[in-house]
């Protein structure tokens, strides 16, 4: 099992200074490989240390805080060959959409499987679509990665047509949307949901005036998240001046008819 390190930041207090000043910088270390020591810039870990969680030190008697590497770990880590949606606008997609246990999933778009990947973590079933062979084979690598099983992809072309049946939920990361609709139609379960991503707002725009043409969709809605990460030190808080911004939007549609 892959561990986490972390180096914990350490501060003194100067009396000249009238101040604390940090003398240990946080750090946080990713090991893949346990069966192995592992190399830091203050000192090496031996590996026998590995086998559990807690306190370890380095030879030169260094501490550090080890704990096990979950899923969000694992994912941070998977190949890319693009951006890949953004965690704040997963988090805005499961949530508007209610996405748990039991939802059966299509995406279509894969690319590196950022958005399936994780969707999968949560969901009961989910399928992948893309028509390049070089993006199902970078999505088939971070599944048999991330040892997730309840995930399949393949190759498909979302404006053609892909296999499905009482689907919950599809999810689109693709440039044309609306030519998916009529897919959408065939292979969602009344009540079902739609969620886009588009970069764009011309794409959103044509997407959403196509929509509101067929009597079986109706527009839930159009969102753009922002994530603003906030420095506390003490007293001393603070928004940090950079920021993520826009990624994309997102579209929500649902089945209606």
């Amino acid at each position: 099992m892959a561990k986490i390190l972390y180096q914990q930041e350490k501060k003194e207090f100067i009396p000249e200074l009238n101040k604390d000043v940090t003398i240990v910088k946080a750090r946080t270390y990713f090991i893949s490989n346990t069966d192995q020591d592992y190399h830091t810039e203050k000192g090496v870990i031996d590996k026998s240390q590995f086998k559990g969680t807690g306190a370890i030190k380095s030879n030169t008697d260094r501490t550090y805080q080890l704990i096990d590497a979950d899923f969000s770990d694992l994912y941070k880590r998977i190949k890319r060959l693009a951006q890949i949606i953004p965690r704040k606008d997963v988090g805005m997609i499961i949530a508007e959409l209610g996405i748990g246990k039991e939802s059966v999933i299509v995406d279509s778009g894969a690319g590196s499987g950022g958005l399936s990947l994780f969707l999968a973590h949560i969901a009961k079933k989910v399928t992948t679509y893309d028509i390049k062979q070089e993006h199902v084979d970078i999505v088939n690598q971070n599944i048999e990665y991330l040892k997730l099983t309840n995930i399949k992809a393949k190759l498909g072309n979302v404006y053609k047509t892909i296999p499905g049946k009482d689907i919950d939920v599809l999810t689109l990361d693709v440039p044309e949307p609306w030519k998916a609709l009529p897919t959408a139609s065939k292979i969602l379960k009344l009540g079902g949901f739609i969620c886009s991503y588009s970069p764009c707002i011309p794409q959103v725009a044509d997407f959403v005036n196509t929509v509101s043409e067929l009597p079986e969709f109706v527009h839930v809605k159009t969102v753009e998240i922002m994530e603003r990460e906030w420095e506390v030190t003490k007293r001393k808080v603070r928004p940090k001046s950079k920021m993520m911004g826009h990624s994309g939007f997102l579209t929500f549609v649902r089945k209606i008819a």
